[in-house]
């Protein structure tokens, strides 16, 4: 039987915390879903654990579990590799860092049953930080509706309480394999150009933050890869000019700080580029001019990503 929804979870080294988010997702009172966990080259055991999960079907209470090992690429990767895999009309993405409420699914799923208009939605989220359950600013509360520009400075979809249709997913190409973060800021500001995100505003979602190995944490400098999904979203023929014009302002703002920051580390050719997009942004408010390409590829050249042609 086709499940209702494919639950996807990538993970990397993080054993303990992958096996505390998979306890959650198997006590879901829902019971029509499919679990995907996708170990992305893992090196902590957590081949092994999975393993023991795989051999008891018994504690999975007949739910079907598919382990795909890959070599370590990054969660962009992953999470394609799990979609790929995916059966279902629905999917629902887990941080292996995260906890889902038991009701999680069941409720998600009726919520998209009662709004077939709805392409993607998100449920509202419980915060912690070192342990501790924290507030959320303001400029992080979720919010129902056409969300896109307030999405631009900061995201407002968390990736552990999305349910989005399969096809939506598969048709805007899926997250972006070259960034190694912010990938879901890219994706999510994508499906926003032309779809409404619903909101459940019951906190389904324990999101964990702090630890050690949490990537936004390791990962330096990320307004570089949000520079850079602003610049691909200028390269779309689909963004109404009001919106063309926000993309554009935040893409100036953000790329004058990183300039700035660039030169403060005496690297001058980097920080050049980034005040050059910032300084030619304005002329892109009306038309994807062809430059937009090449700043494109620069910005991914200095990332390390792929050779620049320009």
């Amino acid at each position: 039987m086709t499940p209702d929804v494919s639950v996807i979870i990538p993970t990397y080294n993080r054993c303990a915390m992958l096996l505390e988010a998979i306890d959650s997702v198997l006590a879901q009172s829902a019971h029509a879903f499919e679990l995907i966990v996708i170990d992305d080259g893992s090196t902590d055991g957590t081949a092994a654990a999975l393993a023991r999960i795989a051999n008891q079907p018994a504690a999975r209470r007949g739910i079907a579990l598919i382990v795909n090992r890959v070599d370590h690429r990054g969660p962009a990767a992953a999470r394609n590799r799990g979609v790929a895999l995916a059966r279902a009309p629905l999917i629902a993405f887990l941080d292996s860092d995260d906890l889902w409420s038991p009701a999680k699914l069941e409720l998600e799923l009726a919520f998209m049953r009662d709004n077939p208009g709805c392409a993607i939605a998100q449920t509202s989220e419980i915060w912690i930080r070192n342990g501790r359950r924290v507030n959320p600013a303001i400029r992080h509360r979720k919010r129902a509706g056409d969300i896109f520009i307030d999405s631009l400075r900061t995201c407002l979809i968390g990736m552990s309480s999305v349910m989005m249709r399969t096809d939506l997913f598969r048709t805007c190409g899926g997250f972006d394999e070259l960034m190694t973060a912010a990938e879901d800021y890219d994706l999510w500001l994508r499906v926003l150009i032309d779809h409404e995100a619903g909101l459940l505003d019951e906190p389904l979602v324990t999101r964990r933050g702090g630890h050690p190995d949490q990537l936004s944490a390791k990962t330096p400098a990320l307004d570089r890869f949000r520079i850079l999904a602003l610049a691909k979203l200028l390269a779309d023929d689909r963004l109404s000019p009001t919106r063309r014009t926000s993309v554009v302002e935040v893409l100036a703002e953000k790329s004058c700080i990183y300039a700035r920051g660039l030169r403060r580390r005496g690297r001058i050719d980097e920080a050049r580029l980034y005040e050059w997009v910032a300084d030619q942004a304005r002329g892109w408010e009306t038309r994807a001019a062809p430059e937009i390409g090449c700043a494109i590829e620069s910005m991914r050249s200095m990332l390390g990503e792929i050779p620049h042609e320009c």
